[in-house]
């Protein structure tokens, strides 16, 4: 049995201004600013600060690039205060700190996000050495929006691609989540990191870009389209396990052919404060099940009821909480049927 111990995630480092807006403009008209609050943005700085929220019993460590600058300041502080490691969280003089405008409606929680990449755009491969980690798990994201790793390379389809296969070859099991882009790249950047990735982690939107299927139709999730799609990320290369994660719950298809899905919990009307970062509190909850080798219906649960945490903040990672209030969740509010 491997004694390798820990989660240690990388990719894009982000400090998110939360501004919540009465309502969603029309170009040239105008929308007020109710609030606004500074938080935690990008994968690897949510899922690991929901994982720390969540009491995860076993180390957390941060691989990546910031500014040096006040945000810079604001990421490695906030990582120290809650126990994550940042010995490989290096940084640059030459780009200031990723940041992300996320401008939520108030009421729907719906989000928008205008990105600044920054420092994360010069993130690369020297960045990551997996002989120095003895974590079991590496979760990279996000693909699309990361410049450096989403590069070509001859030898394993992308950058991003390589630095999962040497992970891999280091003894680490391997997760990657994508960003809600609204481009034509998703096959071409994707599809190469699957081949090196045992757990691949996304939504319904991106699911479906990947791979071509309309998920979400008028009249809601198209559970065979979705199907469909897992199916063919796996066939893409998924080593072990596709998960996709939606409003209405989680589901899951592993190589060995076995579906599992779990239903989103029941929200009372008005908890919901925000959405964004909700994704990554699935993922997060995921991992925290995979690291401790819950069942897959177990993972899933984790997943939508750190999700389901989440929705109670206006920033990314406000709402989480111990795992056992994360759950209570749904053992006070029930759980959503979803259709087989």
């Amino acid at each position: 049995m491997s004694s390798r111990h820990g989660i240690l995630a990388g990719g894009n480092w982000i400090v998110d201004a939360v501004k919540i807006i009465d309502v969603w403009p029309q170009q040239d008209a105008l929308a007020n600013i109710t609030s606004e609050t500074r938080g935690t943005g990008g994968s690897p700085f949510n899922v690991l600060v929901d994982l720390a929220a969540m009491g995860a019993p076993f180390p957390l460590d941060a691989v990546g690039l910031v500014g040096k600058d006040g945000h810079g300041e604001y990421i490695t502080s906030t990582c120290r205060h809650l126990g994550i490691q940042t010995e490989h969280l290096q940084s640059t003089a030459a780009a200031p700190t990723s940041y992300t405008d996320v401008m939520t409606v108030k009421g729907s929680g719906r989000r928008t996000f205008f990105h600044a990449r920054g420092a994360n755009a010069l993130l690369d491969s020297d960045h990551f050495d997996f002989s120095k980690t003895g974590a079991k798990i590496f979760h990279l994201g996000y693909l699309l929006l990361l410049d450096g790793l989403d590069k070509p390379c001859a030898e394993f389809g992308t950058v991003a691609a390589g630095i999962l296969a040497r992970a891999q070859a280091a003894g680490l099991r391997t997760s990657v989540d994508v960003v809600s882009e609204d481009s034509e790249r998703f096959a071409r950047i994707v599809l190469p990191a699957l081949k090196y990735t045992d757990y691949c982690i996304m939504n319904e939107f991106e699911a479906g870009r990947v791979t071509g299927h309309k998920i979400r139709t008028p009249e809601g999730l198209d559970m065979a389209a979705l199907r469909a799609s897992m199916e063919q990320l796996l066939e893409a290369g998924v080593r072990e396990r596709v998960l996709v994660h939606f409003p209405e719950g989680g589901c899951s298809l592993g190589r060995d052919g076995v579906w599992t899905q779990h239903g989103s919990v029941i929200l009372p009307e008005g908890y919901i404060k925000g959405a964004a970062g909700a994704g990554d509190a699935f993922t997060a909850g995921v991992l925290m099940g995979w690291h401790e080798q819950k069942s897959v219906e177990e993972q899933l649960r984790l997943g939508v009821c750190a999700a389901a945490a989440n929705l109670s903040e206006e920033t990314c990672t406000g709402g989480l909480r111990p795992m056992e209030e994360c759950l209570a969740l749904g053992t006070s509010y029930g759980f959503r049927p979803m259709a087989g």
